[in-house]
Parts: C-alpha cells; structure tokens; sequence
C-alpha cells in the first residue's frame, strides 16, 4: 500500500461535500491531519469487527460498501467514488464496524482519525451540518432500497433502478443514455436477486423496446414510461 503526496492529499480533502466549502487554508489544515494510503484491486480497507476509528475519503478509484449473511452472502450496500466518504459514524460513536468495505478497482484513500476530526469539528461547526446532511441523505437511499426489497419483485427493483440512473443522469440526450456504476454481479446483490435473474429481466425489458443496452454496463433507455408504470 504505498502513500500519496501532500499536493494529492489536498485535492482529496477538496473534492468532498463536507469540506469542499472551506478555505484553502483550512482544507490544508484537513490535508495535514489526514493520512494517504494506495490500495490494490479487491482489497480490503476494514471489515466487520474492526474498531470504528476513521472517516475514509475516495480520492481515485471505487469502493464497494457490503454486509455478509451468516451464509456469506455478499449484501451490497453502496459503491463509492472519488469525493465519497464512509466511516462517519466513528465521529459519534465507539461501536464496532458492521459492514466491508472493498476496493473495485486500484483506489486511492486518504483517512482521518476520529480524534483529529472531532477536533475539526469543533474548531469548524459548519463541517458538522454537511457531514449530517450527508448521513441524512444516505439514510433516505437506504430506507427506499429496503422498500424495494420488501415490496417489489425483481422486474420492479431494475425497473426502479434504472430509473435512479436516469434521474441522476447529468447529461440530457436522446435516447437518455446511463451507465451502471458498478457490475452485474454487484449490481444483482445490491437488489437482491442473482447475477442471471438480472440479465434475463435486462433482456427482457430490451425484447420489449424498453432500453438498448449497448455495451457492458451502458444501457439507452428508449421507452422511460413503460419504466414508469412498472418501478415507478
């Protein structure tokens, strides 16, 4: 795991929400607290049972987030990207980790140790405010994932998927055009259904003219109102 420079450190801390708004000055105080670590493809940044000591930073690369079953199935939970945090929570509390966090491609963290923000937080109340204002907005993703799981069948969570995508979309075109963050396989454990069930409901809504998936992850949605009536 090799460490990143100081000048990187700082693009890291200025590419968060919660901190993004700070001053130069301030946001290389952060820089200084935080360290920098370089992590292979599927390796593990901390796992359930670690002790709950760092806000994680995604300065390059991706992460997944997930639980595991007592069977150990695979429950993903989100995918991180650069500018996302994880690990909040150690600001508030001495709990233990519950969940995994693994890295989908070679990333870049940059940490900070709870006594260190707290610190921050303190000197800095308004990084408080964003830090809970982005807590909130995950709980929110994560009470509308458990509405899907429990209330829709599995061409219902895709259809609500896909809809995600495309009102998350930041370019507007015709078809809209959006792109899986993540693989099949993961994409599967995040609604709760198997790898092939998701192919077979994907190749189904393209039988039907619905989308046009025109590569690996890339789908071009051709009819968003029979997505609609179906997940909406």
């Amino acid at each position: 795991m090799a460490q990143i420079n100081k000048s990187e450190k700082q693009l890291c801390v200025s590419l968060v929400p919660i901190f993004n708004h700070l001053e130069y000055s301030e946001q290389e105080e952060i820089a200084k607290a935080s360290r920098s670590k370089t992590y292979d493809k599927k390796e593990v940044i901390f796992q359930a049972g670690d002790p709950s000591e760092y806000l994680y930073i995604v300065h390059k690369g991706k992460v997944k987030i997930y639980n595991l079953s007592e069977s150990g199935k695979e429950q993903l939970i989100r995918i991180l990207e650069p500018g996302n945090f994880m690990g909040e929570l150690a600001v508030f509390t001495d709990e233990w980790l519950t969940s995994y966090a693994e890295t989908i491609e070679r990333t870049e963290i940059c940490a900070i140790h709870k006594n260190d923000l707290k610190e921050l937080l303190e000197d800095k109340p308004a990084i408080s405010f964003k830090l809970l204002a982005e807590s909130s907005k995950r709980l929110m993703s994560a009470e509308k994932t458990i509405e899907r799981l429990s209330s829709q069948d599995v061409e219902m969570r895709v259809a609500s998927y896909l809809l995600e995508l495309a009102e998350n979309a930041t370019t507007l075109t015709t078809p809209l055009k959006v792109t899986l963050p993540m693989s099949k396989k993961d994409l599967a454990s995040y609604i709760g259904t198997s790898q092939e069930t998701l192919s077979r409901r994907l190749a189904g809504f393209e039988e039907k003219g619905w989308i046009h998936q025109t590569g690996q992850r890339k789908i071009e949605i051709l009819d968003m109102d029979e997505l609609i009536k179906l997940g909406g």
